[in-house]
């Protein structure tokens, strides 16, 4: 039977160790932690360069990713003046500013080094006998760190914040043989790479849908499609109110689903809305929904059952098929977020009338149905796996929490 000790933070197992960044720091483990440049030295919008040095700010942190395409850069004679926030190959990224909690670690790139924001810490492992890197991403991606995060945030700030001193204070939980930490790692990414490798499934079907679709009503369309608003073709279904239909009990009841959720899933922050609304509002996988307000956008719901708030649109349609409608919503959202821009106000949106000004080329129901041998497998496909994804994403939440504190362990 395995031993446990008591620590400040709860059990963990005998053979673990409960330590601190600042810990970590003076027995050299890792390099001291450091973020991007403050004040007067830090770039501004008028240094930003097509391209040059990788100017990471947290918002290009997603889903343990870095954003190396469409981030910011500044050329590389700015970037070599600058005292700090130099991260290399293989740190680990976290924020700290304002969106905390996101990670990632410097995979490949073409530059000698990425440049942080004051938003971001590196963290950089110079004992790998000691240390794993991926472990230390994993323990950072596990609700007791996460939590420990927030409350270490400073109270007085408009903005989540937790400074570089404030971090040496946060605790680290380490199986004291790296051997461990590098199995709990391998567990872990395998899930994510297979994630990975359908994302990338998803892409590639996404590429074929958009190439194919461009080739039939942008370069070479029919001669017989017929004119129609883009309004005409599809139900486009305002959400509601979502405050006004708080759950009755704990039994009857649905997440609500707004920009927030769309961009990033149903979370424990979502708001519970009753489940016993109009049909039409319940959104379920599969479903094509469109952000018509603030961060615009058209995807394919791929989360749980919800209710539909307001600021989104469900869109359906009885007279044509899903991937119709859904190209043509996508074909048009450039020019929809171009509009949006335009409207001086605090946060930009389209109208009704936006939706009855875009034009979409109708073909003949013989076309159409010729084009949907093609379009409908490459949709159902898309949305088979944003199931597996799900499942997946499930697994590995499932299982981090177990592994980093020692309640499973794993051979090594």
């Amino acid at each position: 039977m395995r031993e446990w000790q008591e620590t400040e933070i709860g059990p963990i197992p005998s053979e673990w160790s409960l330590t601190t960044v600042g810990q970590l720091v003076e027995d050299g483990v890792i390099a001291k932690p450091l973020d991007g440049n403050h004040g007067e030295i830090h770039p501004k919008g008028s240094d930003f360069v097509s391209e040059g040095i990788p100017f990471v700010m947290a918002t290009d942190i997603n889903n343990s990713k870095i954003d190396l395409i469409d981030c910011k850069f500044i050329p590389q004679v700015l970037a070599d003046s600058l005292s700090k926030g130099f991260a290399i190959e293989e740190d680990v990224l976290l924020t700290h500013k304002a969106t905390l909690g996101r990670t990632a670690i410097v995979g490949q790139i073409k530059t000698p080094y990425i440049m942080l924001t004051p938003q971001v810490t590196y963290y950089r492992v110079i004992n790998k006998e000691r240390l794993h890197n991926k472990f230390l991403m994993y323990y950072f991606n596990s609700p007791l760190f996460q939590d420990t995060l927030v409350n270490h945030g400073d109270s007085g700030s408009t903005r989540a914040y937790v400074g570089i001193t404030a971090q040496r204070d946060l605790p680290i939980i380490l199986p004291n043989d790296v051997n461990e930490q590098k199995a709990i790692a391998a567990v872990l990414s395998s899930i994510d790479d297979k994630i990975n490798l359908l994302d990338r499934q998803t892409m590639t079907l996404e590429k074929i849908a958009e190439t194919q679709f461009r080739q039939w009503f942008i370069e070479d369309a029919p001669e017989n499609c017929t004119e129609r608003p883009l309004s005409s073709i599809a139900r486009f279904l305002n959400g509601l109110a979502c405050q006004k239909y708080p759950p009755e009990n704990d039994f009857e009841k649905l997440p609500a689903l707004k920009i927030r959720e769309l961009r990033s899933g149903i979370s424990e922050a979502s708001d519970w809305v009753t489940s016993k609304v109009k049909e039409d509002y319940i959104v379920d996988a599969g479903d094509v929904i469109f952000a018509w307000s603030a961060s615009l956008m058209v995807k394919v719901w791929d989360g749980e059952r919800c209710v539909l708030n307001q600021h989104l649109f469900k869109v359906t349609s009885e007279e044509f098929p899903k991937w119709f409608y859904l190209m043509w919503c996508k074909h048009h959202l450039a020019e929809f977020i171009s509009i949006s821009a335009s409207h001086a106000t605090t946060m930009g949106h389209i109208k009704r009338g936006d939706l009855d000004a875009a034009m979409v080329l109708v073909p003949s129901p013989e076309d159409l149905t010729i084009m949907s041998e093609q379009m409908k497998p490459l949709l159902e496909k898309q949305i088979a796996i944003a199931k597996q994804v799900k499942t997946l994403e499930k697994l590995r939440d499932t299982m981090l929490p177990k592994l980093i504190s020692g309640e499973v362990r794993v051979s090594y």
